[in-house]
């Protein structure tokens, strides 16, 4: 939502907005002029916002229906669109680069867009988190004529876009409150692949290929960690000092002797994919290799807060059962002499009654489990669905229940910690800082 912000003020149009609370995000909207709220006050919608003639309402889903302001636009006539609509529209003006999946969407957007804009070819970009080397979620390039944008799954927002260029990376069960099981979900993702344009490419990872069965006329390409029947696939991997090394093999040719500053084999399928979307657009390999090996990631995407010789702090927006998964291996994977403490705020009520079992198992690969309370978003309670009902089936002994309010007293607790992981996709992030500052004193 802010990247389409940020992308009509720099238009020359007059926006305003509201979010829940503030943010740096909402700091950097205000920065670039934009009128923000925090309230759903009528008096808070600036004068310019009640024209319906002259003013687009744009909506992410995220918003409950019964929000004051949301109710007064669709109740007075006001043009009203979901996000998804606003960005199909920019993205049917230009050469469209979709990422769809369940998991490592926003990672391999920002690095796709980061490969695409090392060479002659430039690419914008709609990002779903802030990006290390842009330090933005929005990349603007006015004579480009390709745009790269994640194709969210919830409320099937995806359906909106006809890409030219379309990636899948899992299509793992999640959003059940949208879809109801998993075979729909799936037919989902078929759909979205079959409108990719004729004559245009969808690459798939290799492990989902049996999953989607394109009817329009698409080149498919598929690519994986190391699966040599792959189209896109590495070899040579070794991890030293933090960073993996690998040579990429394509239908383009070898890239030998790749540097890449993330090791972690979601991090390296994450990079082998990024690397295809460009090597499709029309990128070379000079420029894949370079901008990998100097990638920066992407704000709350295994994201070090602290990282020092006796301490490690790694933020991570993980909230699905096989992210938390690959985060903890990752960590696992660079420090595997070190006690692992992972925070975690599990996110939506449903969620975490259709995955407690995953979540436990997942968790359980811990050495320390501190749970949060549930982060509701735009879900009401459901009864019997609460946090416990993931830690009573977790199996590492160390394990306990406990509220914002009260973690920084364990997190003081916690003083032969060697790695602290932070993972959820509510508004653990605002606890980031605080544990930082105690962690920092402690040690």
């Amino acid at each position: 939502m802010s990247a389409l912000a940020h992308y009509f003020s720099k238009q020359g149009y007059f926006v305003a907005g509201y979010d829940r609370s503030r943010s740096e995000i909402t700091d950097a909207l205000a920065d670039d002029g934009i009128s923000m709220c925090f309230d759903e006050d009528l008096e808070s919608i600036p004068a310019q916002c009640h024209d319906k003639f002259c003013c687009r309402v744009v909506f992410t889903p995220a918003v409950p229906p019964s929000h004051k302001q949301l109710e007064y636009f669709r109740s007075n006539g006001f043009e009203v669109l979901k996000r998804s609509e606003i960005l199909a529209e920019i993205a049917a003006l230009k050469t469209c680069i979709a990422v769809a999946g369940t998991h490592g969407k926003t990672s391999i957007s920002t690095l796709a867009a980061w490969i695409l804009n090392q060479g002659k070819l430039k690419a914008g970009a709609f990002l779903g988190g802030i990006s290390g080397n842009f330090q933005s979620n929005l990349v603007l390039h006015k004579n480009s004529e390709l745009v790269v944008v994640e194709a969210d799954e919830y409320d099937r927002s995806f359906l909106k876009l006809f890409p030219d260029i379309a990636l899948i990376s899992y299509i793992d069960a999640d959003h059940l409150d949208i879809y109801g099981n998993a075979q729909n979900m799936e037919n989902a993702y078929n759909q979205f692949a079959n409108q990719t344009k004729h004559n245009g490419t969808v690459i798939l990872k290799n492990d989902i290929r049996n999953k989607v069965v394109l009817t329009g006329g698409q080149k498919l390409l598929t690519y994986s960690f190391s699966d040599v029947n792959s189209d896109f696939y590495a070899n040579n991997i070794t991890i030293t000092h933090s960073r993996c090394h690998f040579d990429l093999h394509t239908p383009f040719g070898v890239i030998s002797e790749i540097v890449f500053p993330y090791a972690g084999r979601h991090h390296v399928e994450n990079a082998i994919a990024s690397s295809a979307i460009a090597l499709c657009a029309g990128a070379d390999a000079g420029h894949v290799r370079n901008a990998l090996s100097c990638f920066k990631g992407v704000k709350r995407r295994f994201e070090y807060i602290i990282n020092t010789d006796k301490l490690v702090f790694i933020d991570d927006y993980a909230h699905h059962p096989r992210e938390i998964a690959a985060t903890i291996e990752a960590a696992r994977l660079l420090f595997p002499e070190w006690k692992i403490t992972g925070i975690f705020q599990p996110h939506l009520y449903t969620r975490t009654r259709d995955f407690a079992n995953d979540f436990a198992e997942s968790l359980s690969k811990l050495d320390r489990l501190i749970l949060l309370d549930i982060y509701p978003a735009r879900e009401l309670p459901i009864e019997g669905v609460s946090s416990e009902i993931i830690l009573e089936k977790v199996t590492i002994a160390d394990k306990i229940t406990c509220t914002k309010s009260t973690l920084p007293g364990l997190v003081e607790k916690c003083i032969k910690t060697e790695v602290f992981i932070t993972m959820g996709a509510g508004d653990i992030d605002k606890m980031v800082q605080p544990i930082k500052n105690i962690l920092l004193n402690e040690k």
